[in-house]
């Protein structure tokens, strides 16, 4: 709620003139700025926020629409990313298939690092030792090594001499893909996530 009250303050500064508004009075456009910038509680639980909130929903369904834009704030429409960062060691990947065999777009969906399960051998059991939790978890692990690569039928039976493994897994999707970069009053963005679930 204090982040709010902060966003709030800010943002009242930017839109209203010198008599203060009240955050009802906002056009739409702020109202949704104001709300999103909302994280403890997000808007989902500030009622004045369900309204406008609920309302750009709706909205976005219909052919034709566009992001009620708050001017005066310069925030501009909001960004999406869908996916959390790969965790440290691994880079975004795309997967070229969806399990039903669907061609996927380019969207950086799985995180790739390659281990050595030689030289961490403990590190990589701990993490990797476990075949039902790895199917669990949707992650692969590909047997790098010079020449033919053949499946990892003899890895999963202790015959493949390689080290190198290339590990792959989904990325891990953000709970609150949508965000707003906005300018606090030393002008420096500071950036709110928000999701518009229901």
């Amino acid at each position: 709620m204090k982040r709010l009250l902060y966003a709030a303050a800010g943002l009242a500064a930017v839109v209203c003139s010198p008599v203060a508004a009240k955050a009802q009075d906002a056009e739409w456009g702020c109202q949704i700025l104001l709300c999103a910038a909302s994280q403890n509680p997000s808007w989902h639980g500030v009622p004045y926020c369900v309204p406008p909130m609920k309302k750009l929903i709706r909205a976005m369904s219909k052919p034709g629409f566009d992001w009620p834009i708050c001017h005066q704030a310069k925030a501009g429409e909001p960004g999406r990313e869908e996916f959390e960062d790969c965790p440290a060691g691994s880079r975004p990947a795309s997967s070229s298939n969806t399990d039903d065999g669907v061609f996927r777009r380019d969207e950086n969906d799985q995180c790739v690092r390659i281990m050595d399960r030689c030289e961490d051998r403990g590190e990589f059991n701990r993490l990797y030792g476990d075949g039902e939790a790895n199917d669990k978890n949707r992650t692969t692990l590909e047997i790098l090594r010079s020449g033919r690569n053949d499946d990892d039928f003899g890895y999963r039976h202790n015959k493949y001499n390689g080290c190198k493994v290339k590990v792959t897994s989904p990325r891990p999707r953000r709970s609150s893909p949508w965000y707003f970069d906005i300018p606090n009053d030393k002008g420096v963005k500071e950036r709110f996530w928000f999701n518009l679930r229901t």
